[in-house]
């Protein structure tokens, strides 16, 4: 693997639980794994590195501790009068001041989008407390996991402000713009694994603690990394560009995309494989 290439990350715990699957574990247990500045740099230089190394066909995120997979914004980090945009004297004047929260904003919302674009599937596998931020992060993987014991908040509105860095982007394409969609986001309620089932925000509850929750995320990324990478890459970013478009104009991306990709040797491998009933190996992508 190219663990010992990534960019170097203090505030995340990077492995290789198996094969062409990467583990990111966010390592601040002290404080549930919320996040403040360096973390938000060091996150996205990993999906960034990940993203196009051949060696990664998964990536599996998750958080160290018992406690929470992460609390969300580090509040008392974000709230210091000498690195917070928001409470920023630098400019006094209202329009100087809102371009500077923007291009703020605009970078963080950057990270969390890497995490959204990565070529590679991502799972998220949550624990304990997956609170604000943590909403924002795993609505931008592919699929979500939880342990029964995971406490789910949409929490910004509690902070006194709209969630801005994703959560109200992604999660209405996640489960829906439906009433319990707006339920969760305008009370700052929080909710169960069971109701996160219910309402499709996870595909599954994992019985036990977190560490048959994580058991489960690499069994299901070593399944996904058994596949063709050229098929899978392809099927999650047609997947992904159908958001916005139309049936018809999917359709015509897809047959754009699959006249380059059926060529690949790939095609000949899985089908064989199914013929002679052996496990098929395929190159890096």
């Amino acid at each position: 693997m190219s663990i010992s290439k990534a960019p170097k990350a203090p505030h995340f715990n990077v492995a290789s639980p198996a094969p062409y699957i990467v583990s990111i574990e966010t390592n601040r247990p002290s404080k549930l794994n919320a996040f403040y500045t360096p973390m938000w740099h060091e996150l996205k230089s990993l999906f960034d590195f990940f993203s196009h190394d051949p060696e990664t066909r998964a990536i599996i995120i998750s958080g160290a501790g018992d406690r929470a997979f992460t609390a969300g914004l580090d509040v008392t980090a974000a709230s210091d009068s000498n690195t917070s945009a928001l409470s920023s004297k630098k400019h006094s004047d209202p329009s100087r001041k809102a371009t500077v929260l923007r291009r703020h904003i605009l970078e963080l919302q950057d990270v969390i989008s890497s995490v959204a674009r990565c070529e590679k599937p991502t799972i998220a596998c949550m624990h304990g407390y997956a609170y604000g931020l943590a909403v924002d992060l795993s609505s931008a993987c592919d699929i979500r996991l939880c342990a029964p014991d995971t406490k789910f908040c949409v929490k910004e509105v509690d902070i006194g402000l709209a969630a801005d860095v994703g959560t109200l982007s992604r999660i209405p394409k996640v489960v829906g713009l439906t009433s319990w969609c707006k339920e969760v986001c305008l009370t700052a309620r929080p909710f169960s694994p069971e109701e996160a089932l219910h309402n499709n925000f996870v595909s599954r509850v994992v019985p036990g603690g977190k560490k048959e929750l994580l058991e489960a995320g690499v069994e299901l990324a070593k399944l996904i990394a058994s596949k063709s990478p050229v098929a899978v890459q392809g099927t999650k970013n047609i997947l992904d560009a159908a958001h916005g478009r139309t049936v018809e104009d999917n359709l015509n991306y897809t047959a754009v995309w699959n006249a380059a990709m059926l060529q690949s040797s790939d095609v000949e491998r899985a089908m064989l494989s199914g013929l002679k009933k052996r496990v098929p190996t395929f190159e890096k992508l």
